[in-house]
């Protein structure tokens, strides 16, 4: 299922076609956007692109309301091809692997798109716009169907939304620059995530809960499924794939 990356503005009739000068005003702003965010997502001023861009702050506000848009239409590109790799592309990041496998292939190929767009992802003001992106939502509806395929026994849409966390673009850009971490490092944990989705930890969560009850809701109204006692889950190996 192909969603839209953003969403464009509500408009009432057919679309009308672009006019040759805004056309070029728009690639103008984005080509200015690119450079000045990739040197500095978050100081760059929506003022500092309409200077480099040579527009009129007007002409720029018409097309692009704030950074955020823009940062947006910067990563549209860019997303619909991963999005076309999940959809139709060779496994196991597309269709023919197992959900553990596309799992972690999805992180490898999020963790190389970190590498190289990360800047324009934190360019994206704040969190709740970034999360409420088509994009965002396509990732979600995604993993979340890994998670059914796998058959674990949690809220599919919610232990996707966990699964993604460790991709936030603050997250990552905080763990390569501040923390030192190598991408290879961070691929190797997200390896060890992934396997929550293998066959044989693919049992009910949970079971660490003596009464079924998390943080006082019962196991049905938390969403995760309580495991009677002496069941167990595979450990997973925190170690491997550290290199």
């Amino acid at each position: 299922m192909r969603l839209p990356m953003s969403v464009p503005p509500t408009q009432d009739g057919p679309p009308r076609a672009e006019r040759a000068d805004a056309a070029r005003n728009r690639q103008r702003v984005l080509e200015a956007a690119r450079g000045l965010l990739a040197a500095d997502p978050r100081g760059t001023t929506m003022e500092d692109i309409a200077q480099a861009a040579g527009v009129g702050k007007g002409t720029l506000y018409r097309r692009f309301p704030d950074k955020s848009a823009i940062a947006v239409a910067l990563l549209d590109e860019h997303e619909r091809r991963l999005q076309d790799r999940l959809i139709s592309g060779p496994p196991p990041l597309g269709p023919g692997a197992g959900p553990h496998e596309r799992l972690a292939a999805f992180y490898v190929a999020y963790v190389e798109f970190l590498e190289s767009f990360g800047h324009l992802s934190r360019a994206v003001e704040a969190t709740a716009e970034r999360l409420a992106t088509g994009t965002h939502q396509s990732w979600r509806l995604h993993v979340g169907a890994l998670v059914r395929e796998a058959g674990v026994a949690a809220d599919a849409d919610v232990l996707a939304e966990q699964l993604l966390a460790p991709l936030a673009p603050d997250l990552y850009d905080f763990q390569r620059r501040m923390l030192g971490r190598s991408r290879h490092q961070i691929v190797g944990a997200l390896t060890v995530v992934a396997r929550l989705l293998e066959p044989a930890a693919a049992t009910p969560l949970g079971h660490e809960l003596s009464a079924g009850q998390v943080g006082g809701e019962s196991a049905s109204e938390s969403g995760v499924s309580a495991v009677p006692h002496g069941s167990s889950t595979p450990a997973l190996d925190a170690s491997a794939d550290s290199t």
